[in-house]
């Protein structure tokens, strides 16, 4: 199928042409976190049908998002991961982020919600409080573990507990994202009580 266009000269008409399609910033969102089976796409874009991921992610190889790679212990199956020009949306995603905070409000009952959700509007934020003299932030959360690098290798955040974090970081979803959208600062929170820091590893 050929690619749709706005068919107009302006740069934000052609980066529309490629993302602006319903699932595709929230994919790129997942693959921020690091290379994911379809599988694990499917599980952490709640809503989305088979037939539209997988026709989404042809897009995105199409395009020059995503590419595809086998998994040589695993026969034939597949991750999926960003290419350069893919991960180069994150400050995007993060203004996004940003601007869509102001309408989140009360989660809904029908909400879906996983940890690592909170992760790219929260690399700004720990990057401003640390100031460079952490690398890797792990956040717990009732709904799971995630953890932030914010240092040589990063920006970026992965789903899961870090292997060697510097910090680690206890809240509930409500502090997560009141931090993650600056209803509090990260010192507000720890002064609080609202969030407990374990000690940085040896």
């Amino acid at each position: 199928m050929p690619r749709r266009s706005y068919d107009q000269y302006c740069a934000v008409a052609r980066a529309l042409d490629a993302v602006g399609d319903r699932w595709t910033l929230l994919i790129v969102r997942e693959l921020l976190g690091g290379s994911r089976r379809y599988t694990e796409l499917h599980a952490d874009l709640p809503g989305v049908s088979t037939d539209m991921l997988a026709s989404r992610l042809k897009d995105m190889e199409r395009d020059g998002l995503v590419t595809r790679r086998r998994l040589a212990a695993r026969g034939t199956a597949s991750v999926y991961e960003l290419t350069p020009r893919g991960r180069a949306l994150l400050p995007a995603l993060s203004a996004l982020a940003d601007w869509g905070a102001p309408a989140l409000g009360e989660k809904r009952p029908t909400d879906a919600l996983r940890a690592h959700w909170f992760a790219v509007p929260l690399l700004a934020r720990l990057a401003r409080h640390f100031s460079g003299d952490v690398d890797v932030v792990q956040i717990s959360l009732d709904e799971g573990e995630f953890h932030i690098t914010l240092g040589p290798d990063g920006p970026g955040y992965a789903d899961g507990p870090a292997e060697r974090p510097d910090v680690r970081l206890r809240m509930d979803t409500t502090t997560c994202a009141d931090v993650a959208y600056d209803r509090i600062s990260l010192a507000q929170g720890i002064e609080s009580g609202r969030i407990a820091v374990a000690p940085l590893c040896a």
